[in-house]
């Protein structure tokens, strides 16, 4: 399968990306659990400008991430691995089952109660980790696997991002979000217009998050938006979203992901807080990602395959899409930030959600890891027996 030279990159930040998110959680939680419990936490709730630090990352810093989602899937569309639309429809279809899937198995333990809202938790899969496990495999992984899983991973955030907009949107200020709308507008009439320079797009994303920001809307449907008013022209280096997308890449992977995962998983872990997994809501997201992922996205792929709308690469069996379906459960990053706008000031449903997450994205990407390395060895061998 021939790869794009930015997908290839764009694999490879994501990732080193995934490996570093590991050691900041893993540092996070420790530093939140001791002796420095108190500072480090006061720190990360310390306002600048009427807002805490982690607010800041939360809904400035990860428009940037979510800016860098949109250009990536805005290159895949029309330049790489989804140009084709069988191609691009195994990993919708899978897409579409890993976020009905979960969510209906959150729903069965959570409708009608007070934690409905959050059936959006999990629906997302993390990029940056599900690949950074990926990546543990080594050569062995076909290309059309990292493919699949990296585009339905991008499709999981689209359709998070659509939740978020629909779902978790309470008052709008319309005045604001009709500004915000009307600088998008200006941006796709000076894409129009063949205006190639980064900075007058540059400049009205900031403005137009600035009133997304104050209309109610979150305001990381921004950086979506932005990417798709950026020119994309022939999508060689010399394009605009080649450029952004390129020097976005490393601050993204390195930088705006690990802030994020440090400054959300800040949590100081009570004592009693394997009584909380018993909770509708903690059992909800846990079987949701560890089980709803993996069954979705087999079974919608496998129903669109056996309907002729999509079809299996070569080079891929059932057992590594369920693998990848596996990997899809790391909600992690998503998951969190859904998380976030669900239960805004429960603090201790927060909590609760927070470890179900990290404890479901642990086991999701230990049996995923452990699943495909079955897989992939018995594959290995039977290749090497047919050369023979």
């Amino acid at each position: 399968m021939k790869v794009t030279k930015m997908f290839s990159e764009f694999f490879e930040s994501e990732k080193a990306g995934g490996l570093l998110l590991l050691f900041v959680t893993i540092l996070s939680l420790s530093l939140a659990n001791s002796p420095f419990q108190i500072e480090y936490i006061q720190f990360w709730t310390t306002n600048i400008g009427h807002h805490s630090i982690t607010h800041w990352i939360n809904d400035g810093l990860m428009a940037i991430f979510f800016l860098l989602i949109g250009l990536e899937l805005e290159r895949e569309i029309y330049h790489g691995e989804l140009t084709s639309i069988k191609n691009a429809a195994l990993p919708i279809f899978g897409a579409i089952g890993g976020m009905l899937v979960p969510a209906g198995l959150f729903l069965l333990f959570n409708f009608g109660t007070a934690t409905q809202n959050g059936s959006g938790i999990p629906m997302a899969t993390d990029i940056a980790f599900a690949i950074g496990i990926l990546s543990l495999l080594g050569n062995r992984v076909p290309t059309s696997l990292k493919v699949f899983l990296t585009a339905l991973a991008v499709m999981d955030d689209l359709g998070a991002i659509i939740v978020i907009a629909i779902f978790y949107t309470t008052t709008i200020a319309f005045v604001n979000l009709a500004i915000a709308l009307g600088i998008f507008g200006i941006l796709l009439i000076l894409n129009r217009m063949k205006v190639y320079s980064l900075i007058p797009y540059l400049i009205g994303g900031v403005i137009m998050w600035y009133f997304m920001l104050n209309s109610g809307v979150h305001a990381t449907i921004t950086g979506v938006l932005l990417a798709f008013a950026i020119p994309f022209g022939d999508g060689k280096k010399k394009s605009s979203s080649y450029k952004l997308q390129h020097f976005l890449h490393k601050p993204v992977a390195f930088v705006i992901l690990p802030l994020f995962a440090i400054a959300n998983t800040c949590i100081s872990i009570p004592s009693d807080w394997s009584e909380g997994l018993n909770q509708s809501n903690s059992l909800g997201i846990i079987l949701g990602l560890v089980i709803g992922k993996p069954l979705g996205i087999w079974l919608l792929s496998f129903i669109g395959v056996s309907l002729g709308l999509c079809s299996l690469p070569k080079d891929l069996k059932w057992g590594s899409i369920i693998g990848a379906g596996m990997l899809g459960g790391i909600g992690f990053t998503m998951s969190i930030f859904i998380t976030l706008l669900a239960f805004p000031g429960n603090e201790e449903v927060k909590v609760s959600s927070k470890i179900a997450i990290i404890i479901a994205s642990f086991i999701s990407g230990s049996i995923g890891f452990i699943w495909l390395k079955i897989i992939l060895k018995e594959k290995a061998k039977k290749n090497k027996k047919h050369q023979k």
